[in-house]
Formats: structure tokens, C-alpha cells, sequence
């Protein structure tokens, strides 16, 4: 029986983070963490597909604009013409002989695309009743290979390559699952590193940081040096030698001011430094990583495209890449950069700090270790412990591990509640707001 989609609905879902704010990082210093956040609703009583995109406040409403300029391309589509060709889908949805002009495969109209090739993916995944790890799991190589556009990577990555790195796991593929769930996929915290907590604070927070298991722990850098140092020796005096720490300077630096600054943060040991410059930058990423070495550069958060991180591979510029689950297009433009990246050797650390990226990328880490990677060495997950509750099935880990999500769909269905209450301007939470504010002044 097919499945048709008869509309596409986009609402701005804001959370007031910046109220109640007590930390944050060099660049960002008021998020209210966002959602454009797309319903595709069927023909099947029941049946949707649910996806957002990430942004901190201001802004959000663009994407959700931009959503629903994407809706012409998606209403009407049955999910079978979909994923019978999902590779052309996304260049349908990114190549788009007019809107492609806003962008192309970058800025808001790309995460825009994010949104509804995501909700795409969640519908999919729902109509076959399993996660969407699973699903993707599950393909075979050839469908697993068909999601994918290649174009712009053909002269480092083919379509037979893809499939050759696919085959090559496929004998372990069983017991790579057996492996998530029976211990899960690890991950690090940024909880306990937020620029604006005492040190106190800090400590308290890597002390119950080691009780839950955790081994990885990240740090905001990037507003003062000095801070900065004090900072981390504070995290490494309380975590110990045997743990790892890693730093982030969430695009601060300049090329000169990233090396002189990790040079004299190089005491604390520091596994990697994220986001040392524009995320744009590729030359100048490669100039880091070769003038820090063997600190690590990661980055990818903001790395707008599949062509931006294949020359950032192809520059050594990257030690860890850090894929975004709405940064870059959607399932379809991630799968792309986990084989990317498996080409050059280079580790996938996810970016998860964010509404919902934690929840996206519960899956993909799934997808990337048991269909991708050929080991577990270097690879780790960010965990953010924020905004859980407000999804249906929130991601979870235990001991520091990320657990295997079990429900249907792609883990990004909010809460009813949430949804009414959150929307920006008229939910409810921000007509109290609102009023506060005319209260106070």
C-alpha cells in the first residue's frame, strides 16, 4: 500500500535558554536553542514524518520559511517514488533551478533541507516500523550506496569505492550490532564546560561526571587566554592524567592566535582543539593542525557542505570529523561524509549540542560503526544533557556509552506539549514571557 504526502507543516519552536543562562561559549553568548521543525503528514491515518533544524533563536524563522518553500518539491510525492531514487530526491530537494540561488548547499536554505530530508528519512523509517539505524543497517550495499549523490566527490570518492568499503564490513556487520547492544557507542561530555561557571562548579561537575563514567570531557576556550588556562587546569587537576580533554574555541581564533594559544594550552593535554577558526577556513585549518601536531584539529559543526569536508580531508586539515545532523543536508549528505571520511582514514566525531542533535545522532553513529568504520579507536560522541525531555524517545547513555535507540523513526518526535507551549511567538511560554517583561519595565 502506498504512502502519499499530502502536506507539509514548519513551526518555530524556540526554547528561552538565554533566560536562565550560566554558561556558555566564546561566540554564542545568548542561545535560545531552536527548532524550524517540519511535520509530513500521509494519506495513513497515523503515519507522519517528523524532522527540524537546529538554530539558537533569532533567525529560526528563515528556516522555517524556507521549509516551506521546499514543501512544493515534497507534497503529493509518495514515500515509494522517494526512496526508489532517494539520491535524485535530494538533488531535486538542492538543486532546485531557483531556490538553489539562495544557497547552493549552504546558509539557511541547506538547513532548511536538513529538515525535510530528515523528516523524509523519520517517515521512511516509521513506515517500515524500526528505528532508523536499523533501517539503514539493514540496506544493502547497492541501497545504501543509491541514497547518495555523488556529484563533487567522484574524484576522491566513487560510487564503487563506496560500495567496497560497504562490503568490506559486511561479514562483522552482525556482530558490530551485537557490540552496540550490548555496550553502546561512547561518548563525551560538554556539560561540565560552559564558559561563565565557577570553579567550584566545574569541579563538582567533573566529580559526577567520573561517577557516571565518563572519560571524555570538553571545555569551552576562546574568550581570554588567561581564563582559559586556569580553566583547564582546573577540568585537568579534577578529571586526572588518564582521561582525556579536549577543548573548543567555537571559531574565536584567527590562524596566528589558534597555534599561539594551543601552544601554551598544550600543558594540559588536550586531545583535540574544535572549531579553532572560520569553519570556512580550510587552508587555515591545515596550517593549525600541522603547527599544533599532535594536538588534533576536529571540526564540522559548521561545515556547510560535503565539498567543504572533502577539502578539509583532502588538506590533513582534520584529525576528527565532526559531522552536524542538520548542518549538512540530511541523512542523504551525511551518509556521504561517513564514506568520506572512512576514505581517508578519519575518525567521525559527531557534534550533538544542540535541540535534538543528540537524538539524530544517536542513529547515525549506529550507521557509521557497524556499515562504516572499521574500528572504534579515536571515535566518540558529544552528549549534551539538555532538552531531553521534551522528545518522545530522547537518546540515553549510561556509564558514558550512548545506548541503541529502539523506537521507530528517526528519535526527533516532540512532545505534543512541548510543541504548543515552545512555539515562537504565541505558545505559552512566551506570551508569560512576554508579559514579565512589560511587568518589569
Amino acid at each position: 500500500m502506498s504512502v502519499r504526502i499530502t502536506a507539509l507543516k514548519a513551526r518555530d519552536i524556540r526554547f528561552p535558554t538565554s533566560d536562565h543562562l550560566d554558561g556558555s561559549d566564546a561566540m554564542h553568548t545568548d542561545p535560545d536553542y531552536s527548532a524550524a521543525y517540519v511535520v509530513l503528514e500521509t494519506d495513513r491515518v497515523g503515519l507522519e514524518g517528523h524532522g527540524l533544524t537546529f538554530t539558537i533563536g533569532r533567525g529560526n524563522e528563515l528556516c522555517v520559511a524556507a521549509c516551506e518553500a521546499l514543501a512544493r518539491l515534497v507534497v503529493g510525492r509518495t514515500l515509494e517514488s522517494i526512496t526508489k531514487d532517494f539520491a535524485g530526491f535530494w538533488r531535486a530537494l538542492t538543486s532546485d533551478s531557483q531556490l538553489r540561488w539562495v544557497g547552493p548547499e549552504k546558509g539557511v536554505i541547506h538547513l532548511a533541507t536538513a529538515a525535510v530530508i530528515n523528516a523524509t528519512w523519520d517517515l521512511y523509517a516509521k513506515s517500515r516500523g524500526v528505528p532508523l539505524w536499523k533501517l539503514l543497517v539493514d540496506l544493502s550495499p547497492e541501497e545504501f550506496v543509491s541514497a547518495i549523490d555523488f556529484r563533487y566527490l567522484s574524484d576522491v570518492l566513487t560510487r564503487d569505492q563506496a560500495l567496497e568499503i560497504l562490503r568490506a564490513n559486511e561479514p562483522t556487520k552482525a556482530a558490530r550490532e551485537a557490540q552496540m547492544r550490548a555496550e553502546g557507542y561512547p561518548a563525551y561530555t560538554t556539560s561540565a564546560g560552559w564558559l561563565g561557571y565557577s570553579d567550584e562548579k566545574i569541579r563538582k561537575l567533573c566529580r559526577e561526571g567520573i561517577a557516571e563514567g565518563w572519560r571524555h570531557f570538553k571545555i569551552k576556550v576562546g574568550a581570554d587566554l588567561s581564563d582559559d588556562l586556569r580553566r583547564a587546569a582546573v577540568v585537568r587537576e579534577a578529571i586526572g592524567p588518564e582521561r582525556f580533554l579536549m577543548f573548543d574555541a567555537n571559531q574565536r581564533w584567527d590562524v596566528g592566535e589558534a597555534i599561539a594559544n594551543m601552544k601554551e594550552l598544550a600543558r594540559f593535554d588536550p586531545w583535540w582543539i574544535e572549531e579553532p577558526t572560520s569553519p570556512d577556513d580550510v587552508l587555515g585549518h591545515a596550517a593549525i593542525a600541522k603547527a599544533i601536531a599532535p594536538i588534533g584539529v576536529a571540526t564540522g559543526e559548521q561545515c556547510q557542505n560535503r565539498v567543504v569536508f572533502k577539502q578539509l580531508l583532502q588538506a590533513n586539515a582534520i584529525r576528527f570529523c565532526q559531522i552536524d545532523s542538520c548542518r549538512l543536508g540530511g541523512v542523504n549528505e551525511v551518509l556521504a561524509v561517513l564514506l568520506l571520511a572512512r576514505r581517508f582514514g578519519v575518525p567521525v566525531c559527531p557534534h550533538a549540542g544542540g535541540v535534538g542533535l543528540c537524538e539524530y545522532v544517536n542513529h547515525l553513529i549506529m550507521v557509521d560503526f557497524i556499515r562504516i568504520a572499521p574500528t572504534l579507536e579515536n571515535r566518540v560522541a558529544e552528549f549534551v544533557s539538555h532538552l531531553h525531555e521534551h522528545f518522545e524517545h530522547p537518546a540515553q547513555v549510561r556509564k558514558g556509552h550512548y545506548l541503541v535507540p529502539t523506537a521507530p523513526g528517526y528519535g526527533i518526535t516532540m512532545k505534543a506539549a512541548s510543541l504548543e507551549a515552545y512555539e515562537f511567538p504565541s505558545g505559552r511560554v512566551w506570551r508569560e514571557r512576554h508579559a514579565r517583561r512589560l511587568a518589569a519595565r
